[in-house]
């Protein structure tokens, strides 16, 4: 297992090492596609090996706690000078130093570094397996993906020399990162691997040294460091409480968070995943993420930092289950999944609709946290897992798409089939896997609303019932735009690097085929990991569907519909008549030499346009993220007040 974890977590430093320091082309690409290949067959191999408990106590002979503290404090002391010199920043300033001195009176005056270790640093059940399958998979793919979109995104900005090395470095170092955090046991490993990738994405979002990259990295650096100051203190208050600082011992079954002592903590460590995972009010953040290169915004948005924090929330549910905060959990973040969905809905940068759909899924699967049944716990899993795999490959196709048309506008889109045709037809399939059933997004979606009806949480299951209405309308409105090409008259090719295509099509079958054996991934890795957590589990299986006391999910004749669907829409497309083509209907006011145009005022000839209706005055940006952002601060404050009520 020794191996294993080395492999999974230290690997990927080494290599992104040796990318900062080999520049030439051949290296780069040779050490990311191995770097890729080990790192899926190790989360393969890791997973095949089972739950396991690992104590690692020195790497080269040197002890890792004291390294682990060494390496924390570096970080916040290199981000502490980056804020003053070139940020120029007091915010980030004034939590980076919050952080160190909270961590100086915890290491060095609360301590005791001599007492023997309470449990192993590191460990692995079957939530933290399918997060390292996550990140490994999906991640890898993304670093493969950005050795040909790179080289295209450095050349538009007609850069006089490569950052390449330095890009790769973070992007890579960050799924060592992002492993390390899933895997530890330890609260302060995990803390450190926490800042680790805070800081990479703060690194990778300023990647293009423009005043609006380093503007929006620099907001997601502060919004990020508030979560750390808080998963700080709530350590502190934890030791001084005399609670273990070990995950595996607050997710004992005698351990409780019922008590005041140990509820704040919580409140803390889950108010840290809530600013890592961009819930609002915090969202903008993310939103502002999307002006990095595509493979980064692919990388925040599926396996890496925005999981971390839905993981953290998600991990700790056991131990907050059945008190206030748990309830107060799931009204945040219905509300979440409800507004971001709003927000996506006005929207048609493609990038944004994205980026709000990914908010309001974590916020779904936040609010499964909060509801806390076994149903709720397996609908969070599977919404992680499918999530990942479909927004990763619409990133990837948004950022193909953009730099073949200049444009991330999904108005921009109609007709794309008969410039890239391969192009549309693995975006097409990402879309359906996020839209249609039997698809896993949509099944998770179906879990979560069924587990809020289950417990009776009205308002809650309201709101997730509202927002998957509106995620119908913005998923539908894209495909059916990706849909609306004219009769192709002969599709012109799409010349496609093989590192680029070779993770779009492997992502889009993976999006098909894990929902085909969704149950037998149900039976191998979610099932057990609800059980280990929450003692029972969600849904029983019979005949491949899943069941449960409120109804029945069927999986393979859904398929069949779908697929029998798909086969005459492909036959009624083969034989359509070119000539069928007619033009819009203009009320009788065409113009006869263009049945395009229509004779408008003093007779003259105006072409139409079609386009969606994106109900701005009710869903745009402006409108809502005021409002949103003060309700979802009050929520915030409210729980706080509730649970310090609880201590006063």
């Amino acid at each position: 297992m020794d191996i294993l974890v080395f492999t999974t977590v230290v690997l990927p430093f080494l290599a992104a090492i040796a990318l900062l320091l080999l520049r030439d082309k051949g290296s780069r690409s040779l050490i990311v596609i191995g770097s890729a290949v080990i790192l899926a067959a190790a989360s393969l191999a890791m997973v095949g090996q089972g739950s396991f408990e690992f104590s690692p106590k020195s790497l080269i002979g040197v002890g890792l706690d004291g390294l682990i503290m060494l390496l924390d404090f570096a970080l916040l002391v290199v981000i502490l000078v980056m804020a003053m010199t070139k940020l120029k920043s007091p915010l980030v300033s004034l939590l980076t130093a919050a952080q160190i001195i909270g961590l100086v009176y915890l290491e060095f005056f609360m301590m005791d570094h001599s007492a023997p270790a309470a449990a192993p640093a590191m460990f692995a059940d079957k939530l933290s397996l399918i997060m390292v399958l996550v990140i490994s998979i999906v991640g890898s793919l993304i670093c493969v993906y950005a050795l040909g979109y790179m080289p295209e995104h450095e050349e538009h900005l007609h850069l006089p020399k490569t950052k390449q090395p330095r890009f790769f470095f973070f992007l890579v170092a960050f799924l060592g990162a992002m492993n390390g955090l899933v895997l530890a046991n330890n609260l302060l490993w995990l803390y450190f691997f926490w800042e680790v990738t805070t800081f990479c994405s703060f690194m990778l979002i300023a990647h293009d040294g423009d005043e609006t990259s380093v503007k929006n990295a620099t907001r997601a650096l502060w919004m990020n460091m508030t979560g750390g100051v808080a998963f700080v203190f709530a350590l502190i208050f934890m030791q001084k409480a005399g609670n273990p600082l070990y995950l595996s011992e607050l997710l004992k079954p005698g351990f409780s968070a019922a008590g005041a002592a140990a509820l704040i903590p919580m409140f803390m460590l889950c108010y840290a995943g809530i600013t890592k995972s961009a819930q609002v009010p915090f969202q903008s953040w993310l939103c502002g993420a999307m002006v990095a290169p595509t493979p980064v915004s692919a990388l925040l948005h599926s396996s890496t930092m925005v999981k971390a924090g839905v993981y953290l929330v998600l991990r700790l549910a056991p131990a907050y289950a059945g008190t206030m905060l748990s309830g107060m959990l799931a009204m945040f973040g219905a509300f979440t999944f409800l507004t971001a969905s709003a927000l996506a809905v006005g929207q048609s940068n493609g990038k944004k609709v994205l980026a709000y759909s990914t908010i309001a899924n974590l916020g779904l699967i936040i609010a499964c946290a909060g509801i806390n049944n076994p149903q709720a716990i397996t609908a969070a899993i599977v919404i992680i897992i499918f999530h990942a795999v479909s927004k990763a490959l619409m990133f990837l196709c948004v950022g193909t798409i953009e730099q073949k048309i200049g444009s991330r506008d999904i108005e921009d889109m109609r007709g794309l089939y008969m410039v890239m045709p391969k192009t549309t037809i693995v975006a097409l399939v990402g879309v359906l896997t996020m839209l249609l059933p039997p698809f896993g997004v949509l099944l998770g979606k179906w879990m979560a609303i069924e587990s809020a009806a289950a417990m009776r949480y009205m308002p809650v299951t309201i709101m997730l019932a509202l927002g998957s209405g509106l995620t119908v309308m913005f998923w539908a409105r894209w495909a059916g735009i990706l849909l609306s090409t004219p009769y192709p008259k002969g599709v012109a090719p799409e010349p496609q690097a093989s590192v680029v295509r070779a993770p779009l099509v492997l992502l889009a079958w993976g999006a098909v085929l894990l929902s085909l054996f969704v149950p037998f991934l149900y039976g191998g890795l979610i099932e057990p990991a609800v059980r280990s957590s929450h003692k029972a589990a969600g849904y029983v299986l019979d005949a491949f569907n899943f069941v449960s006391a409120q109804g029945v999910f069927y999986i393979y004749p859904l398929f069949l519909i779908l697929g029998v669907g798909f086969y005459f829409a492909w036959k009624a497309a083969r034989k359509a008549d070119p000539a069928s083509y007619v033009g819009p209907y203009l009320c009788g006011a065409q113009t006869k030499a263009d049945d395009n145009a229509f004779t408008s005022t003093g007779g003259a000839s105006v072409g139409y346009s079609a386009g969606n209706f994106y109900l701005t005055w009710l869903f745009g940006e402006e409108r809502l993220s005021g409002p949103i952002n003060m309700v979802a601060c009050v929520l915030l404050a409210v729980m706080l007040g509730l649970l310090l009520g609880g201590v006063i």
